[in-house]
């Protein structure tokens, strides 16, 4: 396989694969079973209405087969099964933890009468045979991947032909003023509430570091863009903290 970048999500910098993903492993692993209540808390309920935009840019429809990528505790593949009810969907996620959450959840009922798959898997080396999916949704991934390119490569082959890809992700706020006032809440509170809710204070303190590093709307569309993705376009949701992303495999 060609040689690609890897980085220190934290940072941007060059590093070592392994050093980003045993962290986010580690750090995952011990927040699973907070991890929902921390979003709700700490996004003061933004974080549903970033799902439900998420999930009315997403083309999905009843005939496709969705692959969620760092699926989690499962929000993106239930709010999937309720809005676009697709014949199937696998959720996936590289830490078990958040997994195990995930199929609690399942066998509660959440996905309705969507069959939902489980699996642990890594994006940047997807264990599925080219062309296996219509649709891949991703939330709060790409970020935490020291691979990116080769993660976006990954999600490329497994779509199918005209496949959709939707990804939702904290990114960079437009304006100045609001900018500021948001890398201030990165800095200060989302540690403070990380460690409030979770224990795990130095694991949010990576976190918030960790949206700051990452590229803004426009770099990302086109690490798509390069990565061989089409019809690449993105809205922003709370002035621009958020932001969905959405493209295509070409025909």
């Amino acid at each position: 396989m060609e040689q690609t970048l890897s980085i220190d999500t934290a940072t941007g910098q060059e590093a070592p694969a392994e050093l980003s993903s045993e962290r986010v492993k580690g750090i995952f692993s011990a927040i699973a079973k907070k991890y929902e209540r921390f979003n709700a808390i700490s996004s003061f309920g933004a974080y549903k209405v970033w799902l439900a935009g998420m999930m009315r840019q997403a083309d999905i429809d009843g005939d496709d087969e969705v692959l969620d990528i760092a699926g989690g505790t499962g929000d993106v593949t239930f709010a999937c099964a309720r809005a676009k009810h697709p014949r199937r969907i696998q959720c996936t996620d590289l830490v078990p933890e958040m997994l195990d959450v995930a199929r609690a959840h399942y066998a509660d009922g959440a996905a309705g009468d969507v069959p939902v798959g489980f699996a642990v898997v890594d994006a940047q080396d997807i264990p599925y045979p080219d062309a296996s999916f219509d649709a891949i949704t991703m939330a709060y991934g790409i970020r935490n991947m020291p691979e990116r390119e080769r993660a976006l490569a990954e999600m490329l082959r497994v779509l199918r032909p005209g496949g959709s890809f939707t990804c939702l992700e904290f990114s960079t706020p437009p304006n100045r003023a609001w900018r500021g006032l948001y890398h201030f809440y990165l800095r200060h509170l989302i540690p403070f509430w990380g460690g409030l809710i979770t224990g795990d204070r130095d694991g949010f303190v990576y976190l918030s570091r960790s949206i700051k590093a990452f590229p803004d709307q426009e770099a990302y569309a086109a690490m798509l863009r390069d990565a061989g993705f089409a019809d690449v376009a993105w809205k922003n949701y709370t002035g621009g903290i958020a932001a969905v992303h959405t493209a295509r495999k070409p025909r």
